[in-house]
């Protein structure tokens, strides 16, 4: 059966986007997806800004030169290291909520959708905020543009160099682990390159490091400047040639061209189609915005067997709740709770090949929280689901110490409640011409992209019918708390 413009338009949404806004319900008819798509182009054309969320004090330690910077660390006591790792974390964690924020309300859905996936491509766990706010600004830069410029800038990001110890890259002593990832997760992909690849390339790569600005910096006395070969070519080559001799590999492109399919149209790679768009990506220089148009506006991306296939990540089920039902949190570190919870914390990859996705999203305690979230943001339950302890997720805190909310539970437990007020009004204006036996299939229209196996019946009977208004409300929260809505 063909799908409808409606359907297309919010399947295109969810993946080149972070789903329908309430705003844009009643427009998925009215235009085609090519005239969608032409408008989230548009839409992130704009150079994006970026974002600032250190603190003072730690912009002021790393104001003045190089040398005064390191002169200060030298002279701060154990109680200021410290406070500017703690300032640091929590600069991280707000830098966290800011982007989400950034993914639920922006328009330039396209460019934060891509930013997002290669945040998960290019994986960085650094405590530092600088680097972490440099490396996003790379990313979201050039997201949409030329992967040859944005994978040499994430190459030479003080994040990337340090995450992967390239600062102990000297000559004479090479560290082979930037290398090693560059080839098997940034370009290539595993098996297409040999050991003795990654060893010349390491040789290559001597000499790369930042400052404590985290700025890049070559030093030359610790660069090994004797002939390597890397995948049969031989010169005198520093690191940007060994990323040069891995761009002009159509095998890269094949890599990224293949992890891009799985992730915006199906975890099950068609090879033919992923060859396609391998040879145009390769023939087009890594033009990334052709390879996503090529995707988004071919008929075989709205085919019926690619649509509602995908389990939402973490990230995405969060900024899709919101951008379909506004609102704002009492406790916006509660998210930070959720996203440990669901196992996908943004700047906290679990390793440096990012998060698995697809199938590992859901286990029974995670699934079973993903269908609560909508209840939980409802303000009618309570995250009583205590969260893995990862120290540098949880920014140097403990449980107790995060700002949320919290009401006594059995045994003493604390229990943390998200405080949310949604503005429904856009929500129920876009449904006042439906008639009110219609309003479940409508909104589960809206709100799901594949047919809900449960009866329409069973949500009318756990909806409040006191009222229109309350019937839509506790409606939408019925079928957003379903698994069919873990789909996208």
């Amino acid at each position: 059966m063909a799908l409808t413009n409606q359907q297309k338009n919010q399947h295109l949404l969810w993946r080149a986007g972070f789903g329908p806004a309430v705003e844009q319900l009643g427009d998925l008819s009215k235009y085609t997806p090519h005239q969608f798509y032409k408008a989230l182009v548009k839409a992130s054309d704009k150079k994006p800004e970026y974002f600032n969320l250190a603190d003072n004090y730690l912009q002021g330690l790393m104001m003045g030169v190089d040398q005064v910077g390191q002169m200060q660390q030298k002279e701060l006591t154990a109680e200021e290291r410290k406070r500017r790792q703690q300032l640091s974390r929590e600069g991280i964690r707000n830098l966290n909520l800011y982007w989400l924020k950034e993914m639920v309300n922006s328009s330039a859905q396209l460019r934060e959708k891509m930013a997002f996936f290669w945040h998960g491509h290019f994986a960085c766990r650094n405590l530092n905020v600088f680097y972490q706010q440099g490396l996003l600004d790379v990313i979201r830069r050039n997201a949409l543009g030329n992967f040859g410029t944005l994978l040499k800038e994430v190459s030479k990001s003080a994040a990337m160099l340090n995450f992967l110890n390239n600062q102990q890259n000297r000559k004479d002593h090479p560290n082979e682990n930037f290398a090693r990832e560059v080839m098997e997760l940034f370009t290539l992909g595993r098996g297409n390159y040999t050991e003795h690849d990654i060893k010349e390339g390491a040789r290559a790569f001597t000499g790369w490091t930042s400052n404590l600005k985290g700025e890049f910096v070559f030093r030359k006395f610790q660069h090994d400047y004797g002939d390597k070969t890397v995948l049969g070519h031989t010169g005198d080559f520093d690191g940007e040639d060994v990323l040069d001799i891995l761009l002009e590999e159509k095998q890269t492109a094949r890599h990224i061209s293949q992890k891009i399919y799985k992730f915006f149209v199906n975890d099950q790679a068609d090879t033919a189609k992923v060859e396609w768009l391998a040879d145009r990506f390769y023939k087009s220089k890594y033009d990334i915005s052709r390879l996503m148009e090529d995707i988004f506006t071919s008929d075989w991306f709205y085919e019926e067997k690619n649509v509602g296939v995908r389990i939402k990540s973490p990230v995405e089920l969060l900024a899709g709740i919101q951008r379909m039902l506004p609102m704002k949190l009492e406790n916006e570190q509660a998210l930070l709770i959720i996203q440990r919870i669901l196992g996908q914390v943004l700047f906290y990859p679990p390793n440096v090949a990012g998060w698995p996705g697809g199938k590992n999203w859901i286990d029974s305690s995670s699934l079973m929280m993903r269908m609560r979230l909508p209840q939980l943001i409802n303000d009618e339950d309570e995250i009583n689901v205590k969260p893995k302890d990862d120290d540098d997720q949880m920014m140097g805190r403990k449980d107790e110490d995060m700002p949320v909310k919290k009401q006594a539970g059995a045994g003493g437990m604390g229990r943390q409640q998200i405080n949310a007020n949604v503005d429904w009004s856009h929500y129920v204006k876009s449904l006042e011409k439906v008639e009110r036996q219609q309003l479940i299939d409508t909104m589960s229209g809206f709100l799901l992209q594949v047919k809900p196996a449960t009866d329409r019946d069973v949500i009318n009977q756990y909806a409040d019918a006191g009222s229109r208004e309350s019937f839509i409300k506790t409606g939408t929260i019925q079928i957003m708390s379903t698994p069919e809505y873990q789909l996208c």
